[in-house]
């Protein structure tokens, strides 16, 4: 597109792959009636050869996971909290602003997108999916990657508004804190990162968890929200999770952090019953701050 002067990014797709013409046609069908500021916007696509092109705008800083986990380049904290709140406005739009709710299906870093000037837009909608009237969408299938897809969902092979909310969730403690989803402890345990920052907030040390990196430079008051609201967003109980626009209005401060268990609650498994071919949830009962 040189004679628009327009940089761009070109996605090839491969036509002889069953999974890749599917993703094809959902970016195809979804995010080109789609127009936000923190979404990738689609330019064009091609189906030509062997070969199925989706054409981007450019993003010249690549991925947010390139940036939290890079020695020789590191994130300021005012950079970071942008890039959650544009995640979360994205979101906003996605699953209340549209005329048909999309759920995204695999929000992690990777795929979250940062312009030139460092703004989040959130990108790949191989995955996505429309729904109507807020009902939840079964699929045959797992989707999304492990660490940020609920358990639930895992369980259930149901995916909901509430299931990129609790992906949502753990993107705001990686961001926060700079660890992966599973942190690997010195004696070699494997802990979860929603449970270890869930330990220091029922300690009264939530801080703790901030990323290292930062130095102490940073908000507190911010870096508290962006943490709790995390946990909020990534507690095993879907009902108690907020929309979410409620978790953007404490991230904005327009709303008092929520009073979450002291313990991460625990969640255990049942066999299906006679009026469910999936499996049960129950969580174990704690109190609130």
């Amino acid at each position: 597109m040189s004679n628009m002067k327009r940089e761009v990014a070109v996605k090839r797709v491969s036509e002889t792959s069953r999974q890749g013409w599917k993703e094809f046609i959902s970016e195809v069908r979804i995010i080109s009636r789609l127009r936000h500021r923190n979404l990738v916007q689609l330019i064009g696509w091609c189906h030509g050869g062997d070969e199925l092109l989706l054409v981007y705008e450019l993003m010249h800083n690549g991925s947010l996971d390139s940036h939290l986990y890079r020695s020789d380049c590191m994130l300021t904290w005012p950079a970071r909290y942008e890039i959650v709140l544009g995640v979360g406005s994205a979101l906003l739009y996605l699953h209340q602003e549209t005329e048909q709710r999309v759920v995204h299906r695999d929000i992690k870093p990777s795929n979250i997108m940062l312009d030139a000037s460092f703004i989040a837009k959130l990108g790949d909608f191989g995955l996505a999916r429309l729904i109507n009237d807020g009902r939840k969408l079964h699929t045959t299938g797992i989707a999304g990657t492990m660490g940020y897809i609920d358990p639930e969902s895992l369980l259930a092979g149901r995916a909901s508004v509430e299931s990129d909310v609790y992906s949502f969730g753990i993107v705001l403690l990686e961001v926060a804190s700079g660890q992966r989803p599973a942190l690997v402890q010195e004696d070699g345990d494997v802990v979860h990162l929603v449970q270890w920052v869930w330990d220091l907030y029922g300690k009264g040390s939530i801080l703790d968890a901030t990323d290292e990196r930062l130095k102490g430079e940073f908000d507190s008051r911010e870096m508290e929200r962006v943490m709790v609201v995390g946990l909020w967003c990534a507690h095993l109980d879907r009902a108690m999770r907020p929309s979410i626009r409620q978790a953007l209005n404490v991230l904005r401060s327009e709303a008092p952090l929520p009073s979450l268990p002291d313990r991460m609650p625990v969640a255990t498994y049942g066999p299906p019953t006679n009026h469910s071919s999936s499996g049960t949830l129950a969580l174990s009962s704690v109190s609130g701050r």
